[in-house]
C-alpha cells in the first residue's frame, strides 16, 4: 500500500436541494474525521443515479497508487450496490485498480438508537412503523426487516416495517390497519434526507381526513430541514472504511449540483 487509502462516498443521489445539501454535510463530516484519524486520506462524493459524478468518475479522479474504499451511503444493499456498484467494481479491477466495496450503513444497532431518538415520547396507544423507501431487491427488504427488529429491540416494544414502494407490505396499508385500530401510528422515518420518499411518508400522516400520525424527522436533519449529522452515523461510515483497510482476503464486503471536487478539511 503506498500511503493511505483513498474513500468514495457513494450516495443514491437526489434532485431535492435539500437532500443534496445534506447529503454534503455528512460527506464533508465524514471526510474530515476520517483525515484527523490518519485512516484514509483522499475521500470523494459520488453517486450511483441523478446526480454526478458517478462511481466509476469516482474511482479515476482518485490516485490509482493505493486501494480505492467506495462506502454506500445507502441504507440497505438493494439493485444499486449488487449490480452497479458490484460492476464498478469489476471494470476497476479489470484495469488493476484495487478497489474495495465496503458495506451498506444498514442494518446496524447504531441506527436502531438514532431512529429512537427520533421518535417523540411514545404512549402505550402508539404503534411504531419502520418507514422505509423498500426496493425491487429482497435482500434490501430483509435488510430493513432486520433493522426493524433492532429498533424493535432498542425500544423494547413491537415494531412493524413498511414500504414506500418495491416489495414488502405497504406502509399505506400499517397506517391505515393502525388507524382502524385506533392506535396512533408511529413512523420512524428510515431515510437519510428528505426527497419524494420522505414527501410520501409525510402525506400519510398530514394528508386526508385522517390525519392522526406522527413521523420522525430523516435521520440527517434536526426536524426542521437543518442539518445534524448524528455522530453515530459518522462512526458507522468509520467502521466500514476500517474494516475494507485489512489486506485482501479479509477486506469487507457486503453481506447481506455542479460536480463535488475532492472533499478537503
Amino acid at each position: 500500500m503506498t500511503g493511505l487509502p483513498s474513500v468514495g462516498l457513494i450516495s443514491h443521489g437526489t434532485s431535492s436541494p435539500t437532500g443534496q445539501v445534506l447529503i454534503e454535510v455528512l460527506a464533508a463530516e465524514i471526510a474530515t474525521d476520517l483525515r484527523i484519524r490518519g485512516i484514509a486520506d483522499e475521500v470523494m462524493l459520488g453517486h450511483v443515479d441523478v446526480q454526478q459524478p458517478d462511481v466509476d468518475e469516482v474511482i479515476n479522479r482518485l490516485p490509482a497508487d493505493r486501494p480505492v474504499i467506495l462506502v454506500p451511503l445507502l441504507l440497505s444493499p438493494g439493485y444499486h450496490v449488487h449490480v452497479d456498484l458490484a460492476e464498478a467494481v469489476g471494470r476497476a479491477a479489470e484495469s488493476g485498480r484495487d478497489v474495495r466495496r465496503a458495506p451498506t450503513l444498514g442494518p446496524d444497532p447504531r441506527l436502531a438508537e438514532i431512529l429512537a431518538d427520533r421518535l417523540p415520547a411514545l404512549s402505550d396507544n402508539d404503534e411504531v412503523i419502520l418507514a422505509a423507501a423498500g426496493s425491487s431487491d429482497e435482500r434490501a427488504n430483509e435488510s430493513c426487516r432486520e433493522m426493524g427488529r433492532l429498533l424493535a429491540a432498542e425500544l423494547e416494544r413491537p415494531v412493524e416495517v413498511g414500504f414506500l414502494a418495491g416489495g414488502g407490505v405497504p406502509l399505506k396499508e400499517l397506517v391505515e390497519k393502525s388507524r382502524s385500530r385506533g392506535t396512533r401510528p408511529a413512523l420512524a422515518n428510515y431515510l437519510l434526507a428528505p426527497g419524494f420518499f420522505d414527501d410520501l411518508a409525510r402525506k400519510l400522516v398530514d394528508g386526508g381526513s385522517d390525519s392522526s400520525g406522527v413521523l420522525s424527522p430523516p435521520l440527517l436533519t434536526n426536524g426542521n430541514s437543518g442539518a445534524e449529522v448524528p455522530p453515530r452515523l459518522v462512526d458507522v461510515v468509520r467502521d466500514r472504511v476500517r474494516a475494507c483497510t485489512q489486506p485482501r482476503g479479509h477486506a469487507g464486503t457486503q453481506p447481506h449540483a455542479s460536480a463535488p471536487d475532492m472533499l478537503n478539511a
